[in-house]
């Protein structure tokens, strides 16, 4: 029988190679079994005092104890770093855990933080609360204006520059190679609306991509997890922190999202296709005054996400004439779409950014992240394109 691992890897930027890599990643654990082994024991045995002495100071040992790491996660996180072209990968218990971990091991009191307004609430909350807690500071700016995060920088304090491409509710997008180009501080895009197989950040001199991995990762809304990637240094010195820090990452999460990173390739390319289409003809619907999404020609930034990405994501954003009330009619009308809080998985879901995702925020820092009243965000799902379609439709119809 032919040793897989001696097949050579498709080409790194085609997507179909991508696909492979998908179907082939993360299995060092899991033998001859097809389905990804699930490793749930908190703790090993070791040989001698001298075994566990060595178990206790090494980098990431996976036969040790959980929190230090575990052959279920990371085969994981094998998978992670090998689609994103990465040295190493390193899991955690949420996004937020791995957002939070990130900033705590490389900033301490009187370093600066440079980050978009464009921000997933959690994380803007994050840097607004603990981190001016802790003494670590932090400058906003907008994150597609040329320059403005170089601009920020403040040479020997400046310790991370953070990118979210998508945005988080508006589908905006960063351009990579110049926020790569950013010399200094550690640089950290999260890439979780794009998915590994939309954009690879790290090919653009990014030090490290961030993803929640709940979502478009996993896809199947059955795992709770973060990761990131980069350089193995690098993420070695993070690990060292997150031992401390505790946000471990469930095997049985891990496995789940094993699973969901075989059917990636196929549940991304149809959620795209998806989502275009949906875009596009909603694009003309009265009762909307806007439709935000990158795969359509009049997204101010099209043409950059047509030249960085290799697909346009499954999540889109709609403005629905008249605000809060109309909106509410919509949700009331709906009948294929379901009213819940996430992205990425197989069901279509759409949410009021402006109550949930963003509601932490105040009005003025919701305005400054393109959060209104009026917004919807839809998280495109594996049902019929068409059918989607006509239920949008005919909810938008009745608002």
């Amino acid at each position: 029988m032919t040793d897989p691992t001696s097949v050579p890897d498709p080409a790194a930027d085609s997507p179909d190679g991508f696909a492979t890599r998908a179907i082939r990643a993360g299995r060092a654990a899991s033998g001859r079994a097809l389905a990804p082994a699930i490793w749930a024991s908190t703790t090993w045995e070791s040989e001698s005092l001298e075994d566990a002495h060595l178990r206790a100071i090494s980098a990431r040992g996976p036969e040790f104890y959980s929190r230090y790491g575990n052959p279920s996660v990371r085969d994981f996180e094998s998978a992670i770093a090998d689609l994103e072209g990465a040295e190493a990968a390193l899991a955690f218990a949420s996004g937020m855990g791995a957002i939070a971990s990130v900033v705590l091991a490389l900033c301490s009191a009187g370093d600066h933080i440079v980050a978009q307004r464009q921000l997933y609430a959690g994380t803007l909350s994050f840097l607004q609360g603990p981190c001016a807690r802790l003494g670590i500071e932090v400058t906003f700016v907008d994150g597609f204006a040329p320059g403005a995060f170089g601009e920020a920088i403040r040479p020997g304090r400046t310790m991370l520059v953070i990118a979210e491409t998508p945005s988080n509710p508006r589908l905006d997008i960063v351009d990579l190679g110049a926020f790569g180009a950013i010399n200094g501080p550690f640089t950290m895009v999260d890439s979780t609306f794009a998915t590994p197989l939309g954009q690879q950040p790290l090919r653009h001199g990014v030090d490290l991509v961030m993803h929640s991995a709940t979502k478009g990762i996993a896809g199947h809304n059955d795992a709770t997890l973060g990761v990131i990637a980069g350089e193995a240094e690098l993420i070695n010195e993070i690990w060292s922190y997150g031992v401390l820090h505790g946000a471990a990452a469930s095997p049985y999460d891990a496995v789940n999202a094993l699973r969901g990173i075989k059917t990636l390739a196929v549940r991304v390319a149809q959620q795209s296709h998806s989502a275009t289409e949906i875009a596009a003809t909603l694009c003309s619907h009265p009762a909307l005054s806007a439709v935000y999404y990158p795969g359509l020609a009049s997204h101010p930034h099209h043409d950059l996400a047509t030249r960085q990405m290799n697909h346009f994501g499954s999540v889109l954003s709609v403005e629905v004439r008249g605000g809060r009330d109309q909106v509410r009619t919509v949700f009331e009308h709906l009948r294929l779409c379901r009213l819940a809080t996430s992205l990425g998985g197989p069901e279509t879901l759409v949410c009021h950014p402006a109550t949930t995702t963003h509601a932490g925020l105040n009005p003025e820092e919701q305005v400054a992240n393109g959060v209104s009243e009026s917004m919807i965000r839809i998280s495109v799902g594996l049902e019929s394109a068409a059918d989607l379609i006509a239920d949008l439709t005919q909810a938008l119809n009745r608002s």
